[in-house]
């Protein structure tokens, strides 16, 4: 999706916002990034793909973009980068936590540091990137956080954040391991799996908490996704594609859905809302 147009004036629904999007530097966080800028909204990249990133920047245009390298298991880096829009614009009005990694390991394949490792990028991420945005968001009683989740956390807040996390997790993992051990097989990877349950808790957690800054936090669970990965899998397990990564028969879920899906919820405003999840 190109976005050297943008929407014109009376139409564009972030004109004067700022957003900041982790995994902006393909897929899906690409496609909210040039979305987003068509509508208005000054964006951050951030990314450890840094040629990928700055790409994607020329692209949008420099005078509408910005890169930054971070990896978000890091506080640090992640603490930058809010700091770094709030230092630039002024303010964060919009946080997308996107970044998602996923092996495709069976609950025998499946090593501890592999699992760690989704778990903290998905999760302990997701963690950190709303930790900082509520950060500089609480103050202005304003803003908007949204978390990108799987439809691997739909099939199959009165705690800490991280005990609400893990038990989501947990469901998660059971449902998996039972798909696995049946007849059809999981959805997707377990650690994948319990690490998008874990999106789901945080974000009910940290909604029902900022609710009464003006800070609204909502996660989406897509579908598989028109990337190149999930292109791959549709290939290499048509009868899996069609039973149990798409909701609607014979057609696949684009990026620009779910960037425009992303678009539909910070449009919402600060009225009463129903979140996704």
């Amino acid at each position: 999706m190109e976005c050297s147009v943008a929407v014109p004036g009376a139409t564009r629904r972030l004109a004067g916002k700022v957003a900041l999007i982790t995994g902006g530097a393909g897929g899906i966080g690409e496609s909210i990034a040039k979305l987003f800028a068509k509508h208005g909204a000054k964006v951050i990249i951030v990314d450890i793909l840094d040629e990928l990133g700055q790409n994607v920047c020329e692209a949008i245009g420099l005078e509408m973009a910005s890169y930054i390298h971070c990896d978000v298991c890091i506080e640090l880096d992640i603490e930058n980068a809010i700091n770094f829009a709030v230092k630039e614009h002024g303010k964060l009005d919009i946080m997308i936590n996107n970044i998602t990694g996923q092996p495709k390991l069976s609950i025998l394949e499946n090593e501890k540091s592999v699992f760690e490792r989704v778990m903290s990028v998905n999760v302990t991420g997701v963690f950190l990137g709303t930790k900082h945005a509520a950060r500089v968001m609480i103050p202005a009683c304003s803003g908007s956080i949204i978390s990108i989740g799987s439809v691997s956390s739909t099939i199959g807040g009165v705690a800490d954040h991280a005990y609400t996390c893990s038990k989501y997790a947990i469901v998660g993992l059971t449902k998996n391991v039972a798909a696995e051990l049946g007849t059809i097989g999981g959805v997707a990877d377990h650690a994948y799996t319990c690490s998008k349950y874990a999106i789901v808790g945080l974000t009910k957690k940290v909604a029902a908490e900022l609710g009464v800054f003006g800070i609204r936090d909502n996660c989406m669970s897509p579908y598989f996704i028109a990337t190149s990965m999930g292109t791959s899998v549709s290939k290499n397990h048509p009868d899996l594609f069609s039973n149990a990564y798409s909701n609607l028969k014979g057609m696949f879920l684009q990026v620009d859905d779910v960037a425009h899906a992303t678009l539909f919820l910070r449009r919402c405003g600060p009225c009463y809302s129903l979140p996704c999840k």
